[in-house]
Protein backbone atom coordinates (compact mmCIF):
# COMPACT_ATOMS: atom_id res chain seq x y z
CA UNK A 1 0.00 0.00 0.00
CA UNK A 2 2.85 2.37 0.78
CA UNK A 3 4.32 1.76 -2.65
CA UNK A 4 0.94 2.42 -4.29
CA UNK A 5 0.53 5.67 -2.35
CA UNK A 6 4.08 6.64 -3.20
CA UNK A 7 3.46 5.90 -6.86
CA UNK A 8 0.23 7.92 -6.83
CA UNK A 9 2.06 10.83 -5.19
CA UNK A 10 4.79 10.80 -7.81
CA UNK A 11 2.21 10.64 -10.60
CA UNK A 12 0.29 13.60 -9.18
CA UNK A 13 3.56 15.52 -8.86
CA UNK A 14 4.36 14.83 -12.53
CA UNK A 15 0.86 15.92 -13.51
CA UNK A 16 1.30 19.20 -11.67
CA UNK A 17 4.63 19.76 -13.39
CA UNK A 18 3.17 19.05 -16.83
CA UNK A 19 -0.02 21.09 -16.58
CA UNK A 20 -0.81 22.36 -20.03
CA UNK A 21 -0.38 26.10 -20.38
CA UNK A 22 -3.14 28.17 -21.88
CA UNK A 23 -2.85 29.86 -25.26
CA UNK A 24 -2.60 33.30 -23.66
CA UNK A 25 0.26 32.12 -21.41
CA UNK A 26 2.19 30.88 -24.43
CA UNK A 27 1.64 34.18 -26.24
CA UNK A 28 2.83 36.04 -23.16
CA UNK A 29 5.97 33.90 -22.96
CA UNK A 30 6.78 34.52 -26.62
CA UNK A 31 6.25 38.28 -26.35
CA UNK A 32 8.26 38.39 -23.14
CA UNK A 33 11.11 36.48 -24.79
CA UNK A 34 11.14 38.83 -27.79
CA UNK A 35 11.16 41.90 -25.56
CA UNK A 36 14.04 40.51 -23.51
CA UNK A 37 16.02 39.74 -26.66
CA UNK A 38 15.49 43.28 -27.93
CA UNK A 39 16.61 44.73 -24.60
CA UNK A 40 19.62 42.41 -24.61
CA UNK A 41 20.68 43.73 -28.01
CA UNK A 42 20.08 47.34 -26.97
CA UNK A 43 22.23 47.05 -23.84
CA UNK A 44 24.90 44.55 -24.88
CA UNK A 45 25.69 45.59 -28.45
CA UNK A 46 27.01 49.09 -27.60
CA UNK A 47 29.36 47.55 -25.02
CA UNK A 48 30.49 44.92 -27.50
CA UNK A 49 31.03 47.55 -30.18
CA UNK A 50 33.25 49.59 -27.87
CA UNK A 51 35.38 46.50 -27.20
CA UNK A 52 35.81 45.46 -30.83
CA UNK A 53 36.34 49.05 -32.01
CA UNK A 54 39.18 49.53 -29.55
CA UNK A 55 41.00 46.52 -31.07
CA UNK A 56 40.23 47.34 -34.70
CA UNK A 57 42.18 49.23 -37.31
CA UNK A 58 41.42 52.96 -36.95
CA UNK A 59 40.73 53.27 -40.68
CA UNK A 60 38.12 50.47 -40.53
CA UNK A 61 36.41 52.10 -37.56
CA UNK A 62 36.42 55.49 -39.27
CA UNK A 63 34.79 54.08 -42.42
CA UNK A 64 32.12 52.25 -40.39
CA UNK A 65 33.16 48.75 -41.40
CA UNK A 66 33.28 47.46 -37.81
CA UNK A 67 29.88 46.10 -36.78
CA UNK A 68 30.05 42.71 -35.05
CA UNK A 69 33.70 41.64 -35.21
CA UNK A 70 36.99 43.55 -35.07
CA UNK A 71 38.67 44.22 -38.39
CA UNK A 72 42.39 44.67 -38.77
CA UNK A 73 43.23 43.64 -35.20
CA UNK A 74 45.68 46.10 -33.66
CA UNK A 75 46.71 47.44 -30.26
CA UNK A 76 47.85 50.83 -31.52
CA UNK A 77 45.19 52.74 -29.53
CA UNK A 78 46.21 51.00 -26.29
CA UNK A 79 49.89 51.60 -27.05
CA UNK A 80 49.15 55.30 -27.52
CA UNK A 81 47.15 55.32 -24.31
CA UNK A 82 49.88 53.64 -22.27
CA UNK A 83 52.46 56.12 -23.59
CA UNK A 84 50.53 58.73 -21.65
CA UNK A 85 52.60 58.38 -18.47
CA UNK A 86 50.29 60.32 -16.19
CA UNK A 87 47.63 57.64 -16.56
CA UNK A 88 49.46 55.49 -13.96
CA UNK A 89 49.35 58.37 -11.48
CA UNK A 90 45.62 58.60 -12.07
CA UNK A 91 45.20 54.85 -11.61
CA UNK A 92 47.02 54.96 -8.28
CA UNK A 93 44.96 57.91 -7.05
CA UNK A 94 41.68 56.34 -8.14
CA UNK A 95 42.54 53.04 -6.45
CA UNK A 96 43.31 54.92 -3.24
CA UNK A 97 40.10 56.95 -3.41
CA UNK A 98 38.05 53.84 -4.21
CA UNK A 99 39.49 51.50 -1.56
CA UNK A 100 39.85 53.97 1.30
CA UNK A 101 36.66 55.83 0.39
CA UNK A 102 34.60 52.63 0.27
CA UNK A 103 35.95 51.49 3.65
CA UNK A 104 35.07 54.86 5.18
CA UNK A 105 31.63 54.74 3.56
CA UNK A 106 30.89 51.25 4.92
CA UNK A 107 32.02 52.16 8.45
CA UNK A 108 29.92 55.33 8.48
CA UNK A 109 26.90 53.56 6.98
CA UNK A 110 26.99 50.77 9.57
CA UNK A 111 27.49 53.26 12.39
CA UNK A 112 24.41 55.13 11.21
CA UNK A 113 22.20 52.19 10.28
CA UNK A 114 22.78 49.86 13.23
CA UNK A 115 21.57 52.21 16.02
CA UNK A 116 18.54 53.17 13.92
CA UNK A 117 17.62 49.48 13.60
CA UNK A 118 17.63 48.91 17.38
CA UNK A 119 14.14 49.23 18.89
CA UNK A 120 15.67 49.98 22.30
CA UNK A 121 17.32 53.11 20.85
CA UNK A 122 14.69 55.63 21.95
CA UNK A 123 15.52 58.69 19.76
CA UNK A 124 15.84 56.64 16.56
CA UNK A 125 12.76 58.26 14.98
CA UNK A 126 14.09 61.75 15.68
CA UNK A 127 17.48 60.99 14.12
CA UNK A 128 15.79 59.27 11.19
CA UNK A 129 13.78 62.44 10.58
CA UNK A 130 16.97 64.53 10.59
CA UNK A 131 18.65 62.13 8.15
CA UNK A 132 15.65 62.16 5.84
CA UNK A 133 15.63 65.97 5.93
CA UNK A 134 19.09 66.10 4.37
CA UNK A 135 17.86 64.05 1.40
CA UNK A 136 15.52 66.86 0.33
CA UNK A 137 17.34 69.99 1.48
CA UNK A 138 21.00 70.83 0.92
CA UNK A 139 23.19 73.86 1.29
CA UNK A 140 24.35 73.94 -2.32
CA UNK A 141 27.74 73.96 -3.96
CA UNK A 142 29.16 77.21 -2.60
CA UNK A 143 28.31 76.61 1.11
CA UNK A 144 29.65 73.06 0.79
CA UNK A 145 32.89 74.35 -0.71
CA UNK A 146 33.22 76.87 2.12
CA UNK A 147 32.79 74.10 4.69
CA UNK A 148 35.35 71.85 2.98
CA UNK A 149 37.76 74.77 2.67
CA UNK A 150 37.23 75.72 6.31
CA UNK A 151 38.14 72.18 7.36
CA UNK A 152 41.39 72.41 5.41
CA UNK A 153 40.47 69.59 3.03
CA UNK A 154 40.80 71.49 -0.24
CA UNK A 155 43.63 70.19 -2.42
CA UNK A 156 44.09 67.08 -0.25
CA UNK A 157 43.21 63.44 -0.84
CA UNK A 158 40.54 63.59 1.86
CA UNK A 159 38.54 66.07 -0.20
CA UNK A 160 37.59 63.10 -2.41
CA UNK A 161 36.48 61.00 0.58
CA UNK A 162 35.16 63.01 3.56
CA UNK A 163 32.49 65.21 1.84
CA UNK A 164 30.73 62.09 0.51
CA UNK A 165 31.49 59.80 3.45
CA UNK A 166 27.93 58.55 3.78
CA UNK A 167 24.71 58.23 1.77
CA UNK A 168 21.40 58.52 3.60
CA UNK A 169 19.75 56.31 0.99
CA UNK A 170 22.24 53.53 1.73
CA UNK A 171 21.76 54.01 5.47
CA UNK A 172 18.02 53.44 5.03
CA UNK A 173 18.57 50.28 2.99
CA UNK A 174 21.11 48.91 5.48
CA UNK A 175 18.89 49.78 8.45
CA UNK A 176 15.97 47.96 6.86
CA UNK A 177 18.16 44.91 6.22
CA UNK A 178 19.26 44.83 9.86
CA UNK A 179 15.64 45.08 11.03
CA UNK A 180 14.23 42.43 8.70
CA UNK A 181 17.06 39.91 8.45
CA UNK A 182 18.59 39.81 11.94
CA UNK A 183 16.20 38.08 14.42
CA UNK A 184 15.86 39.87 17.79
CA UNK A 185 16.40 36.51 19.49
CA UNK A 186 20.05 36.62 18.41
CA UNK A 187 20.56 39.80 20.41
CA UNK A 188 18.94 38.23 23.46
CA UNK A 189 21.13 35.14 23.15
CA UNK A 190 24.27 37.24 22.71
CA UNK A 191 23.38 39.35 25.75
CA UNK A 192 22.88 36.23 27.86
CA UNK A 193 26.31 35.04 26.74
CA UNK A 194 27.84 38.29 28.01
CA UNK A 195 28.30 40.15 24.72
CA UNK A 196 27.93 43.92 24.68
CA UNK A 197 26.48 45.93 21.80
CA UNK A 198 29.80 46.34 20.01
CA UNK A 199 30.63 42.63 20.26
CA UNK A 200 27.13 41.74 19.04
CA UNK A 201 27.57 44.04 16.04
CA UNK A 202 31.02 42.76 15.09
CA UNK A 203 30.54 39.04 15.76
CA UNK A 204 26.87 38.49 14.90
CA UNK A 205 25.32 41.28 12.83
CA UNK A 206 28.11 41.98 10.34
CA UNK A 207 28.91 38.31 9.52
CA UNK A 208 25.21 37.81 8.75
CA UNK A 209 25.07 40.98 6.64
CA UNK A 210 27.49 40.07 3.86
CA UNK A 211 24.84 40.49 1.10
CA UNK A 212 23.94 44.06 2.00
CA UNK A 213 27.59 44.96 2.68
CA UNK A 214 28.54 43.70 -0.78
CA UNK A 215 25.74 45.67 -2.44
CA UNK A 216 26.38 48.91 -0.58
CA UNK A 217 30.12 48.49 -1.07
CA UNK A 218 29.61 48.11 -4.81
CA UNK A 219 27.47 51.25 -4.93
CA UNK A 220 30.11 53.26 -3.10
CA UNK A 221 33.05 51.79 -5.03
CA UNK A 222 31.51 52.53 -8.45
CA UNK A 223 30.72 56.06 -7.30
CA UNK A 224 34.32 56.67 -6.23
CA UNK A 225 35.76 55.07 -9.36
CA UNK A 226 33.71 57.26 -11.71
CA UNK A 227 33.97 60.45 -9.67
CA UNK A 228 35.74 63.30 -11.42
CA UNK A 229 33.41 66.22 -10.62
CA UNK A 230 34.61 66.36 -7.01
CA UNK A 231 38.19 66.59 -8.25
CA UNK A 232 37.28 69.52 -10.51
CA UNK A 233 35.95 71.42 -7.50
CA UNK A 234 38.38 70.62 -4.69
CA UNK A 235 41.67 69.53 -6.27
CA UNK A 236 44.29 71.68 -7.99
CA UNK A 237 47.46 69.57 -7.81
CA UNK A 238 47.97 67.33 -10.79
CA UNK A 239 49.43 64.50 -8.68
CA UNK A 240 46.13 64.20 -6.79
CA UNK A 241 43.84 63.96 -9.81
CA UNK A 242 41.87 60.70 -10.36
CA UNK A 243 42.03 58.54 -13.47
CA UNK A 244 38.95 60.06 -15.09
CA UNK A 245 40.46 63.55 -14.97
CA UNK A 246 43.64 62.36 -16.71
CA UNK A 247 41.65 60.53 -19.38
CA UNK A 248 39.56 63.63 -20.00
CA UNK A 249 42.71 65.75 -20.30
CA UNK A 250 44.21 63.24 -22.70
CA UNK A 251 41.16 63.32 -24.96
CA UNK A 252 41.11 67.10 -24.85
CA UNK A 253 44.83 67.31 -25.69
CA UNK A 254 44.29 64.91 -28.58
CA UNK A 255 41.50 67.13 -29.85
CA UNK A 256 43.70 70.21 -29.60
CA UNK A 257 46.46 68.37 -31.43
CA UNK A 258 44.08 67.56 -34.26
CA UNK A 259 43.18 71.23 -34.52
CA UNK A 260 46.86 72.09 -35.06
CA UNK A 261 47.85 69.75 -37.86
CA UNK A 262 48.65 72.44 -40.37
CA UNK A 263 51.84 71.77 -42.27
CA UNK A 264 51.57 67.98 -42.09
CA UNK A 265 50.95 65.77 -45.09
CA UNK A 266 47.49 64.37 -45.77
CA UNK A 267 48.37 60.80 -44.77
CA UNK A 268 49.64 61.86 -41.34
CA UNK A 269 46.59 64.03 -40.71
CA UNK A 270 44.28 61.18 -41.69
CA UNK A 271 46.14 58.70 -39.47
CA UNK A 272 46.00 60.94 -36.40
CA UNK A 273 42.33 61.71 -36.98
CA UNK A 274 41.39 58.05 -37.24
CA UNK A 275 43.54 57.15 -34.23
CA UNK A 276 41.77 59.74 -32.11
CA UNK A 277 38.48 57.98 -32.90
CA UNK A 278 39.63 54.57 -31.64
CA UNK A 279 41.43 56.17 -28.71
CA UNK A 280 38.06 57.14 -27.28
CA UNK A 281 36.99 53.51 -27.19
CA UNK A 282 40.22 52.33 -25.54
CA UNK A 283 39.78 55.01 -22.88
CA UNK A 284 36.31 53.65 -22.11
CA UNK A 285 37.67 50.10 -21.79
CA UNK A 286 40.55 51.13 -19.54
CA UNK A 287 38.26 53.07 -17.20
CA UNK A 288 35.47 50.47 -16.92
CA UNK A 289 37.15 47.05 -16.99
CA UNK A 290 38.29 47.10 -13.32
CA UNK A 291 34.73 47.67 -12.10
CA UNK A 292 33.35 44.99 -14.43
CA UNK A 293 35.90 42.52 -13.07
CA UNK A 294 34.71 43.08 -9.49
CA UNK A 295 31.01 42.50 -10.12
CA UNK A 296 31.08 38.70 -10.83
CA UNK A 297 32.64 38.02 -7.42
CA UNK A 298 29.79 39.70 -5.51
CA UNK A 299 26.95 38.96 -7.93
CA UNK A 300 25.63 36.15 -5.71
CA UNK A 301 25.11 38.65 -2.88
CA UNK A 302 23.76 41.42 -5.07
CA UNK A 303 20.17 40.28 -5.71
CA UNK A 304 19.62 39.06 -2.16
CA UNK A 305 21.00 42.21 -0.60
CA UNK A 306 18.98 44.59 -2.76
CA UNK A 307 15.69 42.70 -2.53
CA UNK A 308 15.76 42.27 1.25
CA UNK A 309 17.06 45.73 2.01
CA UNK A 310 14.67 47.50 -0.33
CA UNK A 311 11.57 46.66 1.74
CA UNK A 312 11.11 49.68 3.96
CA UNK A 313 10.19 48.84 7.53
Amino acid sequence: MRQIKKGNGQASERNRNHISRSYSDKIFDIVNLLVMLVLLVIFVWPLWFVVIASFSNPNEVWMGNVVLWPKGFTLVSYETLLEYKRIWVGYGNTLFYTVVGTLVNLVMTVCGAYPLSRKDFIPRHFFMFLFMLTMYFGGGLIPTYLVVNGLGLVDTRWAMIIPGAVSIYNIIITRTYFMNSIPPSLQEAATLDGANSFQYLMRVVLPLSKPIMAVIGLYYAVGHWNDFYTALIYLYKEELMPLQSFLRDMLMSTKLTLNNLSGLDTATVELKTHLAQTLKYSVIIVSTVPVLCIYPFIQKYFVKGVMVGSVKG
